[in-house]
C-alpha cells in the first residue's frame, strides 16, 4: 500500500493543484536545556547549537526560500529558539517523513522537527512516554506556526 502522504501529493499533482507549501510537524515535543543535550552527526555539530531547547524546520534545496521564509516569520512572530537546515534530496534520511511526498510532486516543503533522535533519548523506544514531552515549548511553537500561516496566507492573498 502507498503512504497516504504519497497518494495524497500525487493526487495533488494529478490535479495540478498549487501547493504552495507543506509543512509537516513531526516530533515538536521534547526540549532540554542541558549543554550537549543536542547531538548531530559531523558536520553539523559545527554549525548548530549543542543545547536541544531549539525546533527545526528542515528542507530539501528545492524548498529552500521556504525554509528561509518560515524560519523569518517564526522568529519574527515568536520568541522561541529556531534553526532551519537545507539538504539536497540525495541526503540520507531526509525523506523519512511525510514531506518527501510532496518533494517527489515537485512541491515545496519542510519538515518541522524537535530532531528527535539526535536529543531524545527515549526516541523509538519501550521508555518513550508522553510526561518527557514538554508541552509548553510544544504549545509555543504550535502558536508560532499558526502565526507563520496566517502571515503566509495575508501574503499570498495580496
Amino acid at each position: 500500500p502507498q503512504m497516504g502522504s504519497m497518494f495524497y501529493a500525487n493526487q495533488c499533482a494529478r490535479r495540478k493543484e498549487n501547493v504552495v507549501a507543506m509543512l509537516n510537524l513531526h516530533s515538536i515535543g521534547y526540549y532540554s536545556r542541558v549543554e550537549g543535550s543536542q547531538r548531530f552527526p559531523i558536520p553539523l555539530k559545527w554549525f548548530y547549537p549543542q543545547t536541544g531547547n531549539f525546533v527545526t524546520f528542515v528542507g530539501n534545496t528545492s524548498s529552500i526560500g521556504l525554509v528561509k521564509e518560515v524560519v523569518g516569520l517564526f522568529r519574527e512572530k515568536v520568541k522561541f529558539p529556531s534553526e532551519g537546515i537545507t539538504f539536497p534530496d540525495t541526503s540520507q534520511g531526509i525523506g523519512l517523513s511525510d514531506q518527501w511526498a510532496f518533494w517527489q510532486n515537485g512541491y515545496p516543503a519542510l519538515l518541522i522537527t524537535d530532531t528527535a533522535p539526535y536529543r531524545y533519548p527515549y526516541h523509538q523506544t519501550g521508555k518513550d512516554a508522553s510526561f518527557r514531552l514538554n508541552y509548553e515549548y510544544m504549545a509555543r511553537v504550535v502558536a508560532g506556526l499558526e502565526e507563520v500561516i496566517g502571515e503566509m496566507v495575508y501574503i499570498r492573498r495580496r
